[in-house]
This record gives structure tokens, C-alpha cells and sequence, in this order.
């Protein structure tokens, strides 16, 4: 599938700011089921600073602003050709261990819920392997926390998540990556965006899932809010260890003004 983006994010401050930087994590990631056709990112009257590409394999872009300044905008928009492998991240070139995304941060932080789910599917999917335990815990995620848009905030943690039983695809993924981490399975936290959801209704264009380490296969993606593995409707921006970690725009501004954030993705399919 050949997919054109569009993601325009907007700070606006409530007085003048002297400064502010930028870490852009906002370019598509190089691996087989991917590649970028066009792709542009710009910051009106930003200075692009240093780039690199780090250890999980993710393209890092620096910026800065020199004020004052009364807002930024951040502009990432090109072409992606994507091809289905099955959630399978294959070709992807990294150097971070698997094993160190069984490290626990706040927000995937297992609570005796959590710890009873993890339980409930290896019971289940206990014949099938890591890749069976690891869909089986996927469907857990999925039945026991209902899509709700509205219902959590960028704060909510994998456990207050299930607790109220719904959420949005980062609590999805917040719940999956602590389940599989409580099984053993490495997982990790995958940014990037969305074409459409599993029936073809329009989605949130900007999306998130998770991906953990099956033996033998690499890295796989799992998305229980549309309860399937990415395929060619999905864009893979980065990964970390749970959202804040793999954000795909981290900031500062330096001044004493409050901050509004607006952000518009657009997702569609060009002419094939």
C-alpha cells in the first residue's frame, strides 16, 4: 500500500518564550515491510541541529528556536510504501538487547490485575508457544479494556487503565507490554500511525501498539485495539519503553508561559 502523511503538531504559549529545542523521533522506520518514497520534516524558523540514528534503530532529529517566540510548529509529511509481513518486524536493524525491555517504567508498572491477566492467559495459551502466549494475552488486553476515546489521559498507567476497563490504543499498549513483560516476553512500546482499522472506519491517524520478542521470529507487533498484528495499513515511526520513552516529538521551552498543544494527522492512500 502506498500511504501519504500528514502530521502537523502546533505549540501555542500564552506569552513570549526566549527559546525552545526540539527531539523529533518523526521519521519512518527502515526495515522490509517499509520504505520511505518522500518524507520531510520542518520547524518554522527552526535550526535543524544534530541527527543520529540510536541503538533500537530509530532516527533522531534535533532542533532549535530562537525567541521569543508565541508558538512552534512541526511539520512531518511524505510518502510511505508499506508491504503486509504479518506484525513481523523483519530487516529491522537495531542494537539494543531484547532484554532490555523487561525493565518496568510507571506507566506498564504490573498491578495485582495485571498480574492475574498475565496468569489467566498462560493458562490459555499455554500450547502455543511465545508467539501463541503472546496473542493470547493480545485478546486478554483487548476483551478486558474497551476502546473508549476520552476516558484516560497521557498519564494514565497500564494498571488505572484496566482498573476502569477502557482506554485508548497508548493503554493498550501500556497493558499488553506489561502482561508479556510479567510472562518474560520482552516488549516494547511502537509509535507511528494508522490508515484504517481492521473493518475499514476511519481511525485515529496517529496510533500505537506494541511489539514483543518471540524466540525465533524477532520482534512482533501487536495491536489490541484493533486486535490484529500490523500490516500494510500501519506506519512504524520508533519504539521505546512505553509511550513518554518513544514519543515521537519531546520538547523544552524556556519562559515562564503556558503551553496549549493541538496536533493534526492525516492519513490517506495514494492512487496505487
Amino acid at each position: 500500500m502506498i500511504l501519504n502523511i500528514s502530521h502537523v503538531t502546533t505549540y501555542t504559549y500564552s506569552g513570549s518564550v526566549r527559546s525552545a529545542v526540539q527531539s523529533l523521533r518523526l521519521t519512518p522506520s527502515r526495515f522490509d515491510g517499509q520504505r520511505t518514497v518522500r518524507w520531510q520534516i520542518s520547524i518554522e524558523g527552526g535550526q535543524k541541529g544534530g541527527t543520529f540514528r540510536d541503538g533500537a534503530g530509530d532516527w533522531i532529529e534535533g532542533w532549535s528556536l530562537r525567541g521569543p517566540l508565541t508558538g512552534v510548529t512541526v511539520r512531518a509529511e511524505g510518502t510511505v510504501e508499506t508491504t503486509d509481513l504479518a506484525g513481523v518486524l523483519r530487516g529491522h536493524r537495531e542494537h539494543v538487547p531484547p532484554a532490555a525491555y523487561l525493565r518496568d517504567t510507571e506507566a506498564t508498572r504490573a498491578s495485582a490485575a495485571l498480574e492475574a491477566l498475565s496468569a489467566e492467559a498462560a493458562q490459555q495459551g499455554q500450547n502455543g508457544g511465545a508467539l501463541g502466549l503472546a496473542h493470547t494475552l493480545s485478546g486478554l488486553v483487548a476483551d478486558r479494556i474497551a476502546y473508549r476515546p476520552g476516558t484516560t489521559t497521557a498519564h494514565t498507567t497500564a494498571a488505572k487503565a484496566l482498573e476502569q476497563g477502557e482506554g485508548v490504543c497508548q493503554d493498550h499498549a501500556h497493558a499488553l507490554i506489561s502482561v508479556a513483560r510479567l510472562r518474560g516476553l520482552p516488549a516494547r512500546y511502537v509509535s507511528g500511525y494508522l490508515f484504517a482499522d481492521a473493518s475499514g472506519r476511519p481511525h485515529e491517524a496517529a496510533h500505537a501498539w506494541a511489539e514483543v520478542w518471540v524466540e525465533g521470529l524477532g520482534w512482533v507487533g501487536f495491536d489490541p485495539a484493533n486486535r490484529c498484528c500490523p500490516d500494510d495499513r500501519y506506519v512504524r515511526l520508533g519504539s521505546g519503553y512505553d509511550a513518554q520513552d518513544a514519543a515521537p516529538i519531546r520538547g523544552l521551552a524556556i519562559g515562564a508561559a503556558a503551553e496549549n498543544l493541538t496536533v493534526e494527522v492525516a492519513v490517506g492512500a495514494a492512487q496505487q
